[in-house]
């Protein structure tokens, strides 16, 4: 599957199979946010996978109840350090995080799994239940496995409504 057939396929899962990700499959979905750019080459991220089924079931109430999150065989939690603005006025450590998020998301569906990258959870909490220091920000997470249903496509726009050439 090549990349842009992975973004086309990419679906948000909210229901899994109980199937493990297999370790292999894991190493190379971490490999491809660790080769991720990142401002100044900072790499200013940390990968955390959580396999651990109480610390899921955690995670549960972390993401505000969200239960699919927790048919998962794992979850993958993108913290990010050093908060600098870029000259163009982004944060680095949450633009980095999110890159790498995005690559490690497109190499899972490339390799048959599911994610769903979840807009809604308490940074707070899920740092109390990892371990995470205060200094480091929860900036991405998604619960990933093998999926337990094909979504059908969501609707796009058009090119032509949002891209301007040469002007908005």
């Amino acid at each position: 599957m090549d990349v842009l057939e992975a973004i086309k396929t990419r679906r948000s899962i909210r229901n899994y199979s109980d199937k493990p990700v297999e370790d292999e499959k894991l190493t190379l979905i971490l490999e491809a946010g660790r080769l991720a750019p990142s401002a100044m080459n900072a790499q200013n991220w940390r990968f955390i996978v959580v396999r651990d089924r109480e610390k899921i079931h955690k995670l549960v109430d972390a993401s505000d109840g969200q239960s699919f999150v927790g048919q998962a065989p794992c979850v993958l939690v993108v913290c990010a350090s050093n908060r600098r603005l870029m000259a163009c006025g982004q944060p680095t450590d949450t633009v980095d995080a999110a890159i790498a998020m995005a690559f490690m998301i497109l190499q899972a569906q490339a390799l048959g799994l599911g994610t769903c990258w979840l807009g809604r959870f308490f940074a707070d909490e899920i740092k109390k239940t990892l371990n995470i220091p205060d200094d480091v920000a929860v900036v991405a997470v998604t619960p990933l496995g093998y999926p337990a249903e094909q979504p059908a496509a969501r609707p796009r726009k058009a090119l032509c409504e949002i891209v301007g050439i040469d002007t908005f």
